[in-house]
């Protein structure tokens, strides 16, 4: 299948971790270097406390939520971002045949930045949020309040890990993660990926955003991971799932590219017959 690169080849191509890159952004952009500055002091300073990758993003999440909980989940750099983006995803599976009646889990719900918009539209008790950040759950508790979504009874809970143990198997007809990935070492996309076929519903997806490269893998303070497509979609036939890119994202205004997963035996499509959903 071929693709529609919204990020260019020379992005595609970049590795941020590389010192030259490094040197030649410092000098295009020296406003921001004393907040990447600081961002490698945090990390040194937390990467010897917290030795798990979990335990060391939960510390990140919540020195960012003390600053300012929509820049914490991607808010910068105004609020009219954090609204657009949340807008940008709900649309996006709108487009792709997202119904009331559909049980949704998003993974690393965040303070409900797009999931706010999934309550509202699904049936109530139907939207299951998970994060690994209390202070973010928090936040996500009074989105719900703000925008008076109370009565839509959603779920929200913390993780540790991304087995999904506490699931029910089979339950979800759509599992969503947006900015999850960027931020995740290849072991917790692969438990992520080795254990959510047991609770996605025949017929059900798995959309996660990455940061792609088509260069060499890369990360960045451990807080950003930039992979090969081919990684991600062979990582995911480990486990009997059958992933591809979503070239209708990548025309979007965002950076990051999108795989769907589904189970081989059959799509959403094939499953319920609905028009709204993308072939295989």
């Amino acid at each position: 299948m071929g693709t529609t690169e919204t990020p260019t080849d020379s992005r595609l191509s970049r590795n941020r971790a590389a010192l030259a890159h490094k040197v030649r952004y410092a000098i295009g952009h020296p406003e921001r270097v004393p907040a990447h500055l600081r961002r490698a002091a945090r990390d040194a300073w937390l990467r010897a406390r917290h030795r798990d990758h979990i335990a060391y993003y939960r510390a990140v999440m919540a020195s960012d939520a003390a600053r300012s909980p929509e820049a914490a989940v991607g808010g910068r750099p105004s609020p009219e971002r954090w609204l657009a983006i949340g807008q940008m995803q709900f649309d996006y599976l709108l487009e792709h045949g997202l119904r009331p009646d559909d049980r949704m889990l998003e993974i690393g719900c965040g303070n409900l930045r797009a999931g706010r918009l999934f309550i509202d539209h699904l049936e109530p008790g139907h939207y299951y949020g998970i994060d690994i950040s209390p202070d973010i759950l928090i936040e996500a508790k009074r989105t719900l309040v703000r925008y008076g979504l109370q009565a839509k009874l959603p779920y929200l809970a913390i993780a540790d890990d991304l087995t999904f143990d506490f699931l029910p198997e089979g339950h979800f007809t759509v599992v969503h993660a947006h900015s999850v990935f960027s931020h995740s070492p290849l072991h917790v996309i692969d438990q992520c990926l080795a254990s959510v076929g047991r609770i996605l519903a025949p017929g059900g997806f798995f959309d996660f955003t990455f940061d792609r490269t088509e260069g060499r893998e890369h990360h960045v303070l451990r807080e950003d991971f930039y992979y090969r497509t081919e990684t991600l979609t062979g990582l995911a036939a480990r486990h009997g799932l059958r992933a591809r890119l979503m070239d209708d994202w990548e025309r979007r205004p965002h950076g990051q590219s999108k795989i769907r997963v589904t189970h081989p035996a059959g799509d959403r499509a094939a499953a319920d017959g609905r028009a709204g959903a993308p072939a295989p």
